[in-house]
């Protein structure tokens, strides 16, 4: 099967073909750093971690762009009510916002880490782009599709009816939408519709000089939607392969990047592809209500392992919805995986191992290449490891060692292997080595039970107790700590 998308645009599923032969240019909508990260901001990420991945894994060389908001209305505002909120701690309070972006960014980033969401190739900051962003807004007064407020303001704004495709990727009528929201009521005269939206606002009284560059129309900063447009023009051309984020940017915000960087004549994304939100019991997370969960949350109810497969284990396109029993669940079918490779190592690597794959599985192969189809691909991957389990008990060492590394490949393209246990920390080239030398007394151990030397089990059980290493023996294969 030939790799296939859901193409937001046309709402269509397409054919797969990169401008550029073996090579894929892919852009997803990173984080505004005003605050720590909800479940839907790294539910998108591991979605776009999935596809970088398979496109990896499929031979493409990948270059992935991922921004960070670190200037935005919503930052500045946090930052000035920190000056008052008696619940942060003294050295908050009043903090400056590029400070508070960073704070924040630093903790989207170890969410990331923690769930194997990999590195992009680049990860630009907004605020790094503001030369970019004056020549965009420029080229769009130039070609008539922008102009400057109409008072000493300093705002400049895209104006909407002049770009007949206004609408097209939501596939909405422009006199059936509401107005933008990025000017105060009482300021909407400035516009010459109230749906145009902002690409430069001029700086006000009481915002910081910090948060202002000098420009031609006026020191200010740029709008939200012209900061994607600029960054991934700079990285990845005027026209590149996919463009992806969340359902809920679709519009204003992605509606806005196309419109404003088709309008200064670039073909931009090729296929855009959206993920579906998460939901509590059915319905919306919201504060309010007081039904969201964190990232945070999860990982203190269950691993990193279990929580990226319970993030990763619904369609992209899908709403995922989360229920008390949810990880409950998505940690019996790590278990099921985990229990299975660590039987199959015990019994076919007990040296350790290294194999070169041959590749995902077929079926597997066709569920990703199928819009990244990935509840399908997850039931090849538990089928295979019911069939290892079946080989295991039959003796077939040739079915369990092919099993075995058919599940290794799935669970790394699926990023089950990356993830981090900040619990537990880094293991050192000497617990690595210990834990070699151990797995090979215990595989010893266990085919001597097998062959009913009781003695000869014994002995090594009690060698290993000796140097202070405890034994546990479970369903699954025996497992060793250090004492105490």
């Amino acid at each position: 099967m030939s790799l296939r998308f859901y193409d937001t645009a046309t709402a269509q599923i397409r054919d797969f073909v990169p401008l550029k032969q073996g090579e894929v240019g892919l852009y997803y909508c990173g984080a505004t750093v005003q605050g720590m990260p909800h479940v839907g901001h790294i539910r998108s990420a591991i979605a776009f971690d999935q596809l970088t991945r398979w496109l990896s894994a499929s031979g493409y060389r990948v270059t992935t762009v991922r921004n960070v908001t670190d200037i935005d209305d919503k930052i500045l505002a946090r930052a000035k009510e920190s000056e008052h909120d008696d619940a942060l701690p003294r050295q908050l309070r009043g903090e400056q916002w590029w400070a508070l972006a960073y704070r924040y960014e630093l903790e989207f980033q170890r969410a990331y880490d923690t769930l194997g969401v990999r590195r992009p190739t680049y990860e630009p900051r907004a605020t790094g782009h503001i030369p970019e962003m004056h020549s965009l807004i420029q080229l769009l007064i130039d070609r008539g599709h922008a102009y400057p407020a109409n008072d000493d303001s300093g705002d400049v704004y895209f104006d909407v009816r002049s770009w007949k495709g206004y609408g097209s990727l939501t596939r909405q009528n422009i006199d059936d939408m509401q107005s933008a929201t990025d000017v105060e009521p009482e300021f909407i005269n400035r516009k010459r519709d109230p749906r145009d939206f902002a690409l430069w606002k001029g700086w006000k009284e009481g915002e910081p000089d910090t948060a202002a560059w000098p420009s031609p129309w006026g020191p200010g900063r740029p709008g939200w939607h012209l900061e994607c447009s600029a960054m991934v023009t700079k990285y990845l051309g005027t026209e590149f392969d996919i463009h992806g984020g969340g359902l809920d940017l679709r519009f204003p915000h992605h509606e806005n990047e196309m419109a404003q960087s088709q309008a200064a004549g670039h073909p931009f994304a090729r296929y855009w592809m959206h993920n579906g939100m998460v939901t509590f019991e059915g319905e919306k997370m919201s504060k309010s209500i007081g039904n969201t969960v964190s990232p945070a949350e999860m990982l203190d109810l269950a691993s990193p392992r279990v929580v990226r497969y319970y993030l990763g284990q619904a369609h992209y396109r899908s709403v995922l919805d989360y229920r008390p029993t949810s990880l409950h669940e998505a940690a019996a079918a790590v278990e099921r995986i985990d229990g299975f490779l660590a039987k199959a190592a015990a019994r076919e690597f007990p040296d350790g191992f290294g194999f070169t794959s041959p590749g995902a599985p077929a079926a597997f192969s066709d569920a990703m290449n199928d819009d990244l189809n990935v509840p399908q691909a997850l039931a090849v991957l538990h089928d295979t490891v019911r069939a290892g389990n079946t080989a295991l008990a039959a003796g077939d060492s040739e079915t369990t060692r092919k099993a075995f590394i058919d599940v290794m490949t799935m669970t790394g393209i699926l990023g089950l292997d990356d993830v981090q246990d900040p619990s537990k920390g880094p293991r050192s080239p000497e617990h690595q080595a210990l834990d070699t030398l151990i797995a090979s007394q215990l595989q010893q151990r266990t085919l001597a039970r097998e062959a009913k030397d009781w003695a000869q089990a014994d002995a090594i059980r009690d060698a290993l107790t000796s140097a202070g290493i405890v034994i546990e023996d479970t369903a699954d294969g025996a497992s060793w700590t250090l004492k105490n």
